[in-house]
């Protein structure tokens, strides 16, 4: 009878479970965020630092962007997309030293690099593409603007424009003007926003499509600058390449198909993130929830 009785009191009244204190698993859920944010890093997303004036205005120094690294595993870059890819080896790096070389300095940088905040290296770009594989890709056309088979391009977001009247010098992009190109399949033909400044596949060439990062979708700091960086109209309409190739890109979709919608694949792949985030805001509060709906 008096076995009974306990059984029937710890069912009626289980025993609580003891919690770790906070200082215990604030660690643990540091180490756990942490090593989520490399896991992110490393193959969905990652943020990157403008450093240089290429970009302007859509970009501006010291902004910050989150790519998608996993959206060109799926499908190949198209028109209008800005990228972040690693320059081949014909292209010339850019200055992004900031002068500090402290031991705090590198060390800050190396975990930054982890968490993929840190400045990019001097081999990384971002840019915009204007041509994919098999197009053709001259300027300019009698008002001055880039043609991509034959179609001229206007261009709202070019800041600053390379002059009409600097004649084109091999391996400079001081000049608007440039020959006729046939991007190779498999390539991509990017510029700079800002024609001004910008080193671009102008004067260094195509960039193998291997050898881009991913996709720059959205500005996330500072908060004032928060934009999405979706694909302009200016690309719609373009023709398809003479003879067929790769073309594609954000022209004209066949008939019968629409055209994808922008930035719809980046913003499904940040919802491990979100899930994460709620995961660890819960499993502080979730346990005292449960104990507290159990007590008698």
């Amino acid at each position: 009878m008096d076995r009974d009785t306990s059984q029937e009191r710890r069912r009626r009244f289980p025993r609580r479970k003891v919690q770790m204190p906070l200082w215990q698993e604030l660690p643990l859920l540091l180490v756990v965020a942490f090593c989520l944010a490399v896991l992110i890093r490393s193959f969905l997303l990652q943020a990157f630092f403008i450093p240089s004036g290429s970009m302007e205005n859509t970009l501006l120094v010291g902004d910050r962007v989150l790519v998608n690294k996993i959206v060109y595993d799926v499908r190949d870059p198209k028109r209008g997309e800005v990228v972040v890819f690693r320059g081949p080896e014909a292209w010339a790096p850019q200055p992004v030293d900031d002068g500090n070389t402290s031991v705090l300095s590198k060390v800050s940088r190396t975990m930054g690099d982890l968490v993929g905040i840190s400045r990019p290296g001097a081999k990384d770009f971002i840019k915009r593409v204007i041509a994919v594989g098999g197009d053709r890709i001259s300027c300019c056309d009698d008002q001055g603007r880039v043609m991509v088979n034959g179609k001229g391009l206007d261009e709202p977001y070019i800041f600053d424009n390379s002059p009409l009247d600097v004649p084109p010098v091999p391996g400079e992009c001081r000049s608007r003007q440039f020959a006729e190109v046939v991007v190779p399949p498999g390539q991509i033909f990017v510029m700079g926003d800002h024609r001004g400044v910008s080193q671009d596949a102008r004067c260094q060439g195509p960039v193998p499509v291997e050898n881009v990062v991913g996709r720059a979708f959205v500005v996330v700091w500072p908060q004032d600058r928060w934009a999405n960086l979706s694909v302009p109209d200016t690309f719609d309409g373009i023709p398809p390449p003479d003879g067929g190739g790769e073309g594609g890109g954000a022209g004209t979709p066949p008939p019968g198909q629409e055209s994808p919608v922008p930035g719809k694949g980046d913003i499904v792949v940040t919802m491990p993130i979100f899930a994460s985030v709620l995961f660890l805001a819960r499993s502080r509060r979730g346990l005292p929830d449960r104990q507290r709906r159990l007590r008698p």
